[in-house]
């Protein structure tokens, strides 16, 4: 396992985070999701085992952000979606010879560095898929491809099961791996009660926008804990 690259796709942040929109305002969800990515490249900064850090956005935010950390920043795909997105990263590492990529998405903020290098640590040599999913076991909030097209990637609510099997398609047997941070991905106000309620939240800038913005208190409002 050498010359691992991460690529993180981020959608513009004007309008991010729709499905929090019965809790949060629209200023409140665009400084969240700018603080989850802040505390996502914190970890992907302090990873001992990547190469090189490749952030897919138009967002001039999450630009600026990523430069902070030695990202390079690319725009070709960045309004394709995810799935998008991360393809024409791969494409860029698949076309410099990189000997593979790790994809992660920009809210998952309770992710540490221990975390991505402990899944980078289990990945086996090409060719070689591997992948942390989200803890509803439906989303795949990590996956590591060795080289970095070796299988087809689409993502969405539902993508962790049809990974395992393209990457069995392919003749490979898929890593999995799980990881408390990386699974905890935030899209609804569920995900923030269970964000709050996660050890790894503690100490994390998003952990404190959220208390600053009474989160609980609003999801204790609506019955949710």
């Amino acid at each position: 396992m050498s010359d691992i690259w991460a690529i993180i796709p981020v959608k513009e942040f004007d309008g991010a985070k729709g499905r929090l929109s019965s809790l949060l305002s629209a200023p409140q969800r665009r400084i969240l999701a700018e603080t989850m990515l802040t505390d996502m490249l914190d970890a992907v900064a302090g990873s001992r085992l990547l190469a090189g850090v490749l952030i897919v956005t138009l967002d001039p935010h999450a630009t600026a952000l990523g430069k902070k950390i030695g990202a390079r920043i690319v725009t070709d795909g960045a309004r394709d979606g995810h799935s998008g997105s991360v393809n024409a990263g791969r494409r860029i590492l698949a076309a410099e010879g990189r000997g593979g990529m790790i994809t992660m998405p920009g809210d998952i903020p309770a992710t540490r560095a221990g975390e991505i290098d402990a899944v980078l640590s289990e990945h086996l040599a090409a060719p070689s898929f591997t992948i942390s999913p989200a803890h509803d076991d439906l989303g795949s909030n990590a996956v590591a491809c060795s080289p970095p097209e070796s299988v087809p990637l689409r993502f969405g609510d539902n993508s962790y099961f049809p990974h395992l099997d393209a990457a069995r398609r392919q003749g490979i047997e898929p890593t999995i791996i799980r990881q408390p941070g990386i699974a905890m991905d935030i899209d609804h106000p569920v995900d923030l009660a269970a964000f709050l309620r996660l050890p790894q939240s503690a100490g994390t800038r998003t952990r404190v926008l959220l208390d600053e913005l009474g989160v609980r208190a609003l999801l204790a409002e609506r019955g949710i804990a």
